[in-house]
């Protein structure tokens, strides 16, 4: 099996981070033991975290134990760090992919890097991204957005084609929330009903802005947690398509014509769930996908895709190992 989505943060104290972006850059402080500790944001704890999420030998361990062949790796999307200056985001971008590459160069063989990029500025992103290709990264990671700008954005679309013409595979991640400082901040409801509100945010933005008429079909483009709230809600973007003209102005095809130009991965923990997936987007694009280590990820990793009956001996092996082979060339 290949785990195509999972993270990493390397094992930085608040000095190094401070060097890099002062009272900016999340650092990692590490118990005792070695086998716990917490993603810092200054001061503040920011998240749990235990020791596979830095430690490669550790992690490769699981693996083991989870039967997976090889596991990509990708920064927690806390170390986007698109809010920040330029100078300080590109240093910081370039310093962990050299990380990630770092984490992964004791296992070859299991562990691969997925790169991030300053994506607040079109020129950096488009060179950080080459050079983290040719260091040794075979795809890079991405916010779903910046800002206030969404995937439709003119410079985020310009780095896609960058990425189509240059045969880079691109993850999306959904990160920054939406919701504001009032609402959904009980229950985990940032994680469960907003991040799957920004991916299928994400992947509309594409669609009706008309972005796809201009990308490169070539683009490799992946929606995290199985493109979020896209699969079940694209009938009613097709009704609003057929019946609204203003959905219509940008688009000129129906919107669910559009749905295999993506891919996903197969994180939605319900066999009804990854049907519909599988259903909309083809078992093709559908790749084996994790979230590990963190607690909302698939802790068995590859059990749904193995359990269902509906998939054939092809599709199942497909999305367990083929498709990300292709997509990224391993």
């Amino acid at each position: 099996m290949i785990d195509m989505h999972s993270h990493f943060f390397p094992a930085i104290g608040r000095d190094e981070a401070d060097r890099v972006a002062p009272d900016q850059a999340p650092w990692l402080a590490v118990e005792p033991s070695g086998k716990t500790g917490q993603i810092m944001l200054e001061d503040r704890p920011f998240r749990p975290v235990y020791q596979a999420l830095w430690d490669p030998g550790y992690r490769v361990e699981e693996l083991d134990r989870q039967g997976i062949e090889i596991q990509l790796v990708c920064a927690t999307p806390v170390m986007f760090g698109y809010s920040w200056s330029l100078r300080h985001a590109a240093e910081w971008a370039e310093r962990m992919n050299d990380k990630a590459l770092s984490f992964c160069a004791g296992h070859p063989t299991r562990l691969r890097a997925l790169a991030q990029v300053p994506l607040q500025d079109l020129s950096s992103a488009c060179k950080e991204a080459t050079r983290a290709m040719k260091a040794g990264c075979v795809g890079i990671q991405i916010g779903n957005h910046h800002g206030d700008h969404d995937l439709d954005n003119e410079q985020l679309v310009e780095f896609l084609i960058h990425c189509a013409e240059q045969d880079i595979p691109v993850l999306v991640h959904p990160w920054d929330m939406m919701g504001g400082p009032r609402r959904m901040q009980k229950w985990m409801l940032p994680w469960l009903v907003a991040m799957p509100a920004e991916t299928q945010l994400g992947m509309l933005s594409l669609i009706l802005s008309g972005a796809l008429e201009r990308i490169p079909e070539s683009l490799k483009i992946c929606f995290a947690h199985g493109g979020g709230n896209f699969a079940y809600g694209l009938g009613r973007v097709d009704n609003a398509w057929e019946h609204r003209d203003i959905v219509r102005k940008d688009c000129p095809r129906k919107p669910s014509s559009y749905a295999r130009r993506f891919h996903v991965d197969s994180v939605v923990f319900n066999p009804g769930a990854l049907r519909l997936l599988v259903d909309v987007m083809g078992a093709d694009h559908v790749m084996l996908g994790s979230d590990y280590p963190f607690p909302l990820g698939e802790q068995d990793i590859g059990s749904l895709v193995r359990e269902v009956g509906f998939l054939s001996p092809t599709q199942r092996q497909g999305i367990l190992r083929d498709n990300a082979i292709a997509f990224f060339k391993l």
